[in-house]
């Protein structure tokens, strides 16, 4: 996911920051789940998919 606008110079950190929000995630769930349980981080699942979900339909309604 290059943005055409950028020169070519410009390296591409995109995969490795969707790398690193996957590893922050897994240990963040994980510390959730110790001290709470998995109902919690069922729940901060699902929320953060609800606003994965509104941020790509806003920024697609944008495009359109």
């Amino acid at each position: 996911m290059r943005d055409p606008e950028l020169p070519d110079g410009m390296p591409d950190f995109f995969t490795a920051a969707i790398t690193f929000t996957g590893i922050n995630l897994m240990w963040i769930f994980f510390v959730i789940w110790v001290m709470y349980g998995l109902v919690p981080v069922l729940v901060v699942a699902v929320l953060i998919n609800h606003f994965i979900t509104r941020l790509d339909i806003r920024l697609n309604s944008q495009k359109a």
